[in-house]
């Protein structure tokens, strides 16, 4: 894959892969209708599309630089784009996304509006400026634009810090999906998810991670709308559902309504396996308030704005205009899969509790619940749970129990669609893992051997070196990430939030006031970077150890906490020290012209 003959004949590359995925599904279909198992199905979907990746990445090998950093900058618009939104769309946005909203009703789309709206941010204020500085990685610009050392290592600090917390929640997802789909421990999943994650990165950097996740989108949206096409039809919701959402959403409260709800005591909520919740709408702090939805949804923004594996996407665009363009691709890929997430939680609540619909089971003895092939085998898979609290032998609405990740997993089965469509979404849920975990994994990886080992400990040392460094950095640190995800210290959705918050707390504000104000240097950006994350930190940890907290501010926004004090001590230190050199302040006079040279050039 290498050379301009294959930049051009793109469209044609993945229109002919688009097809052949398209006729894999067909094939399986028709192999499930002659009788192959449901557990071959899952290995088939899984072990195929892991392997087209593994084809790509080896493909994509390279021994350059600035292929394997930047992915030689020559990637186009729309399949950056479609890169991106593959590396934006996790399996929290895949696996977990559904689920939050299943459970926690519309304070969780404030993480839709957020993860979004981040985007306005980064295509105003960030994205087209950093490609015109024409740096490796974010550290990279850091470094140079304040100039020293610290500057540079603080930057790495914090962007491992977020980005290790985000590749443990994705190797999560991906563990959970291998082991359902092979039928294997969580903790020895784990690591086979980790190994599928090498083997796109391992050998072609960038470059390789960036095909790899154009292919890996195509295999995700397309697991993703089917099921929400096919289930609204086969329910009445209409083709198109989403236009229905207010009609379908006021229909699960009137059987909410109809149904009842008897709240459970601490006895009955002892017997529920860990990391399950009731089938019924729970309200949290998260939508407690108005306050609440507005402060998550900024902290998503700013935090998206900050995240390194993002901004690294648009340093391998042809130009400055070409960043800001695929920015713009970048969003209408993702909001095809957000515009659909609550369209998919709405209609898997409503195939377990519509008594109308043969696929509802509140109302039906336990029995006939246990006897359902789809809940022996999230059941068994420690995803789903019923137990008679209330004794009369049919299941209601608090004697059911699901997790989060099992929702979007789990809802194919439930509305009765073939198993080659679970099959295909364990698939899109590996897949979206899978492309975050990569770019994570790489963002890490990159900074270290670039910023760490290449500007700081050895100036001088050979390209061949610096990217074998590069390549043992990325097998440590997804080990380092496996072993932590198998511990299960935190779901899915709870750790990417985190990740966000870490971002924002050290990054924001020295990523924009280094392209916006001309007086930040060098001692302001160490406080703002230093000092913002360990703000962050004690904040979160202060309120998960019981903690009240104040103004609002919880374990899922801290990162508001964090850049304010990032913001205040950048302000504060910069103006009490020296301003920057002149040679700095027309640099970043230069940075924010749209058009002309890079800064850097090629390193």
């Amino acid at each position: 894959m290498k050379g301009s003959n294959f930049i051009d004949n793109l469209p044609k590359v993945y229109g002919i892969y688009t097809g052949g995925f398209i006729g894999f599904i067909i094939i399986m279909a028709i192999a499930e209708q002659m009788g192959m198992s449901a557990k071959a199905i899952g290995i088939a979907f899984v072990a195929f599309t892991v392997f087209i990746y593994a084809l790509i990445g080896w493909l994509s090998r390279t021994a350059q630089a600035d292929a394997y950093y930047v992915a030689g900058r020559q990637v186009p618009t729309v399949f950056n784009g479609m890169a991106t939104a593959a590396d934006w769309m996790s399996g929290a946005s895949f696996v977990a996304m559904a689920g939050g909203i299943y459970f926690k009703g519309y304070g969780y789309m404030a993480l839709l509006v957020g993860w979004t709206g981040g985007y306005v941010l980064v295509a105003s204020l960030l994205a087209p400026y950093l490609r015109k500085f024409g740096c490796y990685t974010v550290p990279d610009f850091i470094g140079t634009r304040y100039g020293g050392n610290l500057a540079r290592f603080s930057a790495v600090v914090v962007l491992t810090v977020a980005s290790f917390t985000y590749v443990t929640a994705q190797i999560n997802a991906t563990g959970t999906i291998a082991s359902v789909a092979l039928d294997i421990p969580f903790q020895y999943a784990v690591y086979i998810g980790l190994i599928s994650i090498l083997l796109c990165s391992m050998l072609g950097g960038m470059r390789g991670v960036t095909w790899t996740q154009v292919a890996q989108y195509i295999v995700l949206i397309i697991a993703y709308l089917l099921p929400v096409f096919w289930i609204s039809n086969k329910m009445g919701a209409g083709f198109f559902p989403h236009f229905m959402l207010a009609d379908e959403v006021a229909r699960i409260g009137e059987l909410e309504q109809q149904f009842g709800f008897v709240a459970n005591s601490k006895e009955n909520l002892a017997m529920v396996p860990k990391g399950l919740a009731g089938i019924t709408k729970a309200h949290s702090a998260v939508n407690a308030t108005p306050w609440a939805f507005i402060s998550l949804a900024l902290a998503m923004m700013m935090g998206t704005a900050s995240l390194p594996h993002v901004m690294m996407r648009y340093f391998t665009t042809p130009s400055v205009k070409a960043a800001r363009k695929s920015v713009g691709w970048s969003l209408f890929f993702i909001f095809l899969l957000y515009s659909s997430a609550p369209m998919l939680a709405t209609l898997s609540k409503l195939s377990l509790i519509d008594p109308n619909l043969s696929t509802g089971i509140i109302g039906k003895t336990f029995a006939e619940v246990e006897a359902i092939d789809w809940y022996q085998n999230w059941n068994q898979a420690n995803l789903m749970f019923i137990s008679d609290f209330n004794g009369n032998g049919t299941v209601e609405l608090n004697e059911f129990f699901m997790g989060g990740k099992a929702v979007v997993l789990a809802t194919p089965e439930i509305a009765g669609l073939p198993y080659v469509i679970s099959g295909l979404v364990a698939a899109g849920g590996m897949a979206a893992a899978m492309s975050t975990a990569d770019g994570l994994i790489l963002a890490i990886a990159n900074a270290i051997s670039h910023d760490v080992y290449y500007k700081i400990i050895d100036p001088k040392a050979e390209t061949a070196k610096r990217l074998v460094v590069a390549r043992v950095l990325l097998v440590v640190i997804g080990f380092a990430g496996a072993t932590i995800a198998a511990m299960e210290i935190q779901g899915i959705l709870g750790s990417v939030i985190w990740a966000f918050d870490f971002a924002m707390s050290g990054l924001f504000f020295p990523l924009v006031l280094g392209v916006w104000w001309k007086r930040a240097n060098r001692q302001g950006a160490i406080a703002g970077m230093l000092g913002g994350l360990a703000a962050g930190t004690w904040y979160l940890v202060w309120v998960r150890t019981g903690g009240s907290g104040f103004l609002g501010i919880t374990q899922l926004t801290f990162g508001i906490f964090g850049s304010a004090v990032s913001l205040v001590a950048m302000i504060v230190v910069s103006l009490m020290t020296q301003e920057p050199d002149k040679a700095t302040q027309k640099m970043v006079d230069e940075v924010r012209v749209p058009s002309g040279k890079t800064i850097l050039g090629k390193q």
